[in-house]
């Protein structure tokens, strides 16, 4: 055999060994078994994006389902709303807690996670159609039967993790006031979200609804055309701009080192999803969103009464098993393939992320998959035995 053939099977063999390995010591891992109730009414599509990151992280962990000891489904072990195949019939089930069965599911599960309640819309559902701001809701808002779930748990103290937007439209406000009340946390009604790029006609342009929002606001044209954070509450709209409002566009999520050690976070990193501005009331803050305001910016900020810091975690402060995620944290692109393999962050790290401070992979490796970790390796000692 000649040398250079050689060399090339022994490369392939070592890089088949290494995932094979992986995987076997993964397999070997002690199961974590713990029963989570798993909520998302915002499936549009079959790759079920806002909540398979956080299926992702239990399954590596190894957190299994106590009845049967099988890693979770990012298609089956979920709530809410469920496309049915093929997906060009436009057919759907609405998977919903049924008022009945609601003391059941708080007796035989530990956790409570609310990946997301906003829902999906006709526009959303129905490709091809004239895109506006909102059209008809097919599905969604969080309900009676969601609230009344979210009391059961707390009243057992089990574990409650909360997503964005939770409590705000297309939430109804009896609903909202009740939920706000229940966490202790209350919404501005303010939600922002990272652009790459505020021109209308590139190829990450800004939603078409959005310029004809600013001018009706306004009375001015949409001038935009760099990178920056748009601010929206009901039929109001504030843009901030990288070199004008801000000195850096992108969102950072600020941990103080007590909390990034106990958490296994780092002190800071970017975040490009959606997020909504809350009052944490009495809960303790574990990390804040920062934005990278120039004096202009907060100027603008502060003549509607924002300010550039404000939550993006808290913890409910006595019992301390609630938590509300003011961003839209399990929202995230990533090789579900790679879940069964243990330690991929390390061996794997040059194709999942890179080191440059910009990179938006980097949010789901350094800080959510190790919060919801340690989260729940924390739950579980502390309720190991009862």
């Amino acid at each position: 055999m000649k040398k250079p053939l050689l060399i090339t099977l022994i490369i392939l063999a070592v890089l088949l060994l290494i995932p094979a390995v992986s995987l076997i010591r993964w397999a070997f891992q002690e199961k974590k078994p713990i029963d989570v109730v798993i909520l998302d009414k915002t499936v549009p599509t079959l790759d079920r994006l806002g909540h398979r990151s956080f299926v992702y992280t239990l399954t590596n962990a190894r957190f299994v389902r106590d009845d049967k000891g099988g890693s979770y489904s990012a298609a089956r072990d979920y709530y809410g709303f469920e496309p049915l195949r093929p997906v060009r019939e436009k057919q759907f089930r609405k998977k919903d807690f049924r008022l009945t069965e609601l003391i059941e599911l708080a007796d035989n599960n530990d956790a409570l996670y609310y990946a997301d309640t906003y829902g999906v819309f006709f526009n959303d559902w129905y490709q091809g159609i004239k895109k506006t701001r909102r059209s008809r809701k097919l599905y969604g808002g969080l309900n009676n039967n969601d609230y009344l779930l979210l009391v059961e748990m707390k009243r057992r103290d089990k574990l409650v993790i909360l997503e964005y937007n939770t409590f705000d439209y297309p939430t109804a406000g009896l609903e909202k006031f009740k939920t706000e009340e229940l966490i202790g946390v209350s919404s501005t009604g303010w939600m922002g979200q990272y652009y790459k790029s505020l021109d209308t006609v590139s190829q990450h342009a800004v939603p078409a609804w959005m310029p004809v929002l600013y001018r009706k606001q306004y009375g001015e044209p949409w001038t935009f055309t760099k990178s920056g954070v748009v601010l929206l509450k009901d039929n109001s709209i504030i843009v901030l701009e990288e070199g004008k409002h801000l000195t850096a566009s992108l969102p950072v999520i600020r941990t103080n080192s007590t909390d990034a050690g106990k958490f296994g976070v780092p002190e800071s990193v970017t975040f490009t999803n959606s997020f909504d501005i809350i009052d944490p009331g009495q809960n303790k803050v574990i990390s804040e969103f920062v934005l990278n305001t120039t004096p202009a910016g907060d100027t603008l900020l502060l003549a509607n009464e924002m300010k550039a810091v404000f939550p993006a975690v808290t913890q409910e402060p006595l019992v301390q098993r609630t938590y509300y995620f003011a961003g839209d944290f399990a929202n995230n692109d990533i090789p579900f393939w790679t879940a069964r393999l243990r330690n991929i962050q390390k061996g794997g790290k040059a194709f999942l992320y890179s080191d440059n401070q910009n990179d938006p992979r980097r949010f789901f490796w350094l800080y959510y998959k190790p919060l919801i970790t340690n989260i729940f390796s924390e739950y579980q000692a502390e309720t190991a035995g009862k």
